[in-house]
């Protein structure tokens, strides 16, 4: 009997690559394929590109140069590329490393199976971009790596037309889904275990733009407040434009919601806020922070900055550190500004030079720091709740911590008691210690709550390998987001 073929699927970039790569995988195992093991090559390798990251194009074909060997030993063997980056180059991606088997957009994840079936029969590439969405993703087949929480898409494509940013332009005009879908998938979640969700979209708080309801993503957390099982909602990344007063009342007045806010602020230079073709002003911007901060006191606010961006002058960089003081932000994802190639900025006058954005991307950093150090030691003495996590701590193994995060998302590293939890169940720790980028409770575990999360993690752990790939058609399987780079100006940290 022939052995099932092997996949893997490699992803770079924001949270919704990760989220299509769930997709990816699921549709993948539907059609018969298996998880590869560990350390060998698979007889499918796909790339979930990114078209933002600087040298995103060397990456790709760079490690398409590497695979090539493997190619050329295992005929077998076949390559796709799909994503962002894929979206953009089309065809030239094949003429470029022809021993590619597929190149698909970020239109058409669903065809996957099948353009690799037809490349296999056919013996030659298939290119197949299309320029609108043809299914959306939610509706495909879906592959969760854990158990207790998951990302829920609820819009895809993007309206505005910042300069710095190729995104609207790969990923299309927003496409929402109706709320009924969204909750639907959201109590299917919560019944397999799942406590968390994200709501995802490329600017998250302009969902109903659609159907004409400027009012439906608040009403959306709301809804989501009456989903009996399901303790934490969170959603990212919302537009400062588009903010408006009934998203902070809902996330003040439903219990579930957390009080985290991840708002990107790119600049607080308006000058060069209006360059970057951002409809707001750093006035609108620390005035939402304002009204979010006296609703909910105990807020975490994290935030995207650009520094360098062409024409910024120290005046400008100044007017972006005076937002930041203002604003004490729990953490920010800092970038210097590089040329993307398709972009309006891309063609601007006055690019700064290299040297002069690494030092005020320094001074930036520097600061942040110290305000988010200052931040994290208020938190030292408090009792906080927090979700164990799985592949958070990257020195867990030698310090004999675990790590989760706090309901206002800050990353915790515990000292587990006697009885070890699990990931997905819930301890109540005091904080005893405070990093810039993390706390420490090293003190006894206060209180312990297993959890069905974590009894669907612990079954999850004693399946064989292979057995049950819970995927399911229209529907997600239990699920974790892992650990996710973010990315300036790009899908859902725009």
């Amino acid at each position: 009997m022939e052995s099932a073929r092997t996949y893997e699927v490699r992803t770079y970039g924001c949270q919704m690559n990760v989220h299509d790569s769930e997709r990816l995988s699921g549709l993948l195992e539907e059609a018969g394929y298996v998880p590869v093991a560990p350390g060998e090559t698979a007889d499918v390798v796909v790339f979930n590109t990114c078209a933002v990251r600087e040298n995103a194009d060397n990456k790709l074909y760079g490690n398409l140069g590497h695979l090539r060997p493997a190619k050329v030993g295992n005929p077998g063997m076949q390559i796709a590329v799909g994503g962002c980056l894929a979206q953009k180059d089309q065809g030239e991606i094949v003429r470029k490393a022809p021993w590619v088997d597929v190149v698909f957009g970020t239109h058409n994840i669903g065809s996957l199976p099948v353009l690799l079936e037809r490349a296999r029969v056919q013996r030659e590439a298939q290119v197949e971009i299309k320029e609108s969405l043809e299914t959306f993703p939610s509706t495909l087949p879906t592959k969760r790596e854990s158990a207790y929480a998951a990302w829920v898409s609820i819009s895809v494509g993007c309206n505005n037309t910042c300069t710095f940013c190729i995104v609207p332009s790969l990923r299309g005009k927003e496409k929402d889904r109706r709320p009924g879908d969204i909750l639907n998938e959201v109590r299917t979640l919560v019944d397999q275990g799942v406590l968390e969700v994200t709501l995802l979209g490329q600017n998250v708080n302009t969902y109903g733009v659609e159907f004409g309801d400027r009012l439906a993503f608040g009403k959306l957390l709301r809804a989501c407040g009456d989903i009996e099982g399901l303790e934490r909602v969170r959603f990212t990344s919302p537009h400062p434009a588009a903010f408006t007063d009934d998203v902070i009342a809902a996330m003040a007045e439903t219990p579930n919601v957390m009080h985290q806010l991840h708002m990107p602020l790119q600049s607080g230079s308006d000058r060069v806020l209006k360059a970057m073709r951002r409809s707001y002003r750093a006035e609108r911007y620390l005035g939402i922070i304002e009204r979010v901060r006296a609703a909910m006191p105990d807020a975490a606010i994290s935030t995207d900055i650009i520094v360098g961006f062409p024409g910024e002058t120290e005046e400008d960089f100044q007017a972006t550190l005076d937002v930041v003081r203002a604003s004490r932000f729990a953490n920010a994802f800092t970038f210097q500004y590089s040329i993307r190639p398709g972009t309006p900025a891309a063609t601007m006058d006055d690019q700064i030079p290299k040297e002069v954005v690494q030092e005020r991307y320094e001074r930036l950093v520097a600061l942040q720091n110290e305000i988010s150090w200052e931040e994290n030691r208020k938190q030292v003495g408090r009792t906080l709740e927090v979700l164990v996590a799985e592949g958070e701590g990257r020195k867990d193994e030698a310090t004999h911590r675990m790590s989760g995060r706090a309901p206002d998302n800050r990353l915790v590293h515990f000292t587990p008691g006697a009885e070890v939890p699990r990931p997905g169940d819930m301890v109540s720790v005091e904080v005893t210690y405070a990093a810039p980028h993390h706390l420490v409770a090293d003190g006894p575990v206060l209180n312990l709550r297993r959890t069905r999360a974590g009894d669907a993690w612990e079954a999850q752990q004693a399946a064989p390998a292979g057995a049950g790939s819970g995927v399911m058609l229209g529907m997600p399987s239990i699920g974790r987001p892992a650990p996710l780079p973010q990315v300036s100006g790009c899908s859902v940290t725009s």
